[in-house]
């Protein structure tokens, strides 16, 4: 993450961020607030231990 610098008398505080970190911010903050995708993201950690490899996966599925 870039510096942040601060110029000038503001009644409130002000920063600079560039467009691609507040883009990611915007995103960050999309996800986060998506209920179904963070029951996904759950479901997926306690899934994690299930991993396979995908040779194990093609020969499972005779492909």
């Amino acid at each position: 993450m870039a510096a942040a610098s601060v110029t000038g008398k503001h009644q409130s505080g002000w920063i600079t961020i560039s467009t691609d970190e507040y883009e990611s911010m915007k995103e960050t903050i999309e996800v986060l607030s998506d209920i179904d995708i963070i029951k996904q993201l759950e479901e997926g950690k306690k899934d994690s231990g299930k991993a396979r490899d995908f040779e194990t996966l093609a020969e499972e599925l005779g492909i």
